[in-house]
């Protein structure tokens, strides 16, 4: 079993899906941004009921790894890859690896056994216990490519809201997106753009007056956002609509989501 010892770096839970693999790429430009490797991690149950069991778990893992390394190696980008293999509750195991990680990525679902709906059970758990930012990462849109994309974020006075608004300039720098600034009020949402403005003079914001809740933003709007960032307090939010195996705010806006933890 590989073994990876704990560390900064930016953690890709991988499970075999492609949405797993999805992550594993989204996550390579977060690695290279801060200089630090890309983990990727498989986790296995701590106990099993046969050996033939214990074999088909680490087995599904290895392969699974292998899969992600492969196509984040394919991308051609000259990023540092580690990989392990863990015992336990996933979305525990993740949570714990997360202490001294710079960013948690998943997928937003899983296969087979290994299934993990969209902030169902891991997800959820990662989003709301993790001590990092955790990204939860949709696959494409099967709908034609739009002319602009974007990156959603509330613009508001909580006292989290400097590091959310923070993390989108940043995403919108390193992904070469605009940002999609959601308030309430024109006048005091212009204010307190003006400083992210300075700060990431290369990123286009476009204020909107709509609400300062991300949630019903982007159920309201139905086109394809490929990130809409939130504060930590909202993934307990978007908990409350899950189901089983769906989650309304990402099946009707079709967007990864960046929780941001500090």
């Amino acid at each position: 079993m590989n073994t990876t010892p704990s560390g900064s770096g930016v953690i890709v839970g991988i499970d075999g899906s492609q949405a797993a693999i999805q992550a594993a790429q989204w996550a390579v430009s977060e690695a290279l941004d801060r200089g630090v490797p890309l983990r990727l991690l498989a986790v296995v149950k701590a106990a099993h009921p046969t050996s033939d069991d214990y074999y088909q778990d680490v087995k599904h893992a290895e392969v699974s790894l292998q899969a992600a390394q492969s196509a984040v190696q394919a991308m051609g980008k000259l990023v540092k890859v580690e990989t392990g293999i863990l015992r336990g509750q996933p979305g525990a195991s993740l949570v714990v690896e997360s202490r001294d990680a710079d960013m948690l990525c998943v997928g937003s679902v899983g296969i087979g056994r290994y299934s993990r709906s969209l902030l169902g059970s891991t997800a959820t758990e990662v989003a709301e216990q993790a001590h990092c930012p955790v990204a939860v990462i949709r696959l494409p849109s099967d709908q034609p490519p739009r002319e602009i994309d974007w990156i959603v974020v509330a613009v508001d006075g909580t006292p989290d809201n400097d590091a959310v608004v923070d993390q989108a300039m940043r995403e919108g720098q390193l992904r070469r997106l605009p940002v999609l600034a959601i308030g309430t009020a024109p006048g005091e949402l212009d204010d307190r753009l003006q400083p992210w403005r300075r700060w990431y003079p290369d990123v286009h914001v476009y204020p909107v007056t709509a609400g300062a809740d991300v949630a019903r933003f982007l159920k309201d709007n139905h086109d394809w956002v490929p990130l809409a960032v939130i504060g930590s307090a909202e993934a307990g939010k978007l908990a409350q609509l899950l189901g089983p195996h769906d989650h309304l705010v990402l099946r009707h806006a079709q967007a990864s989501v960046l929780v941001v933890r500090r």
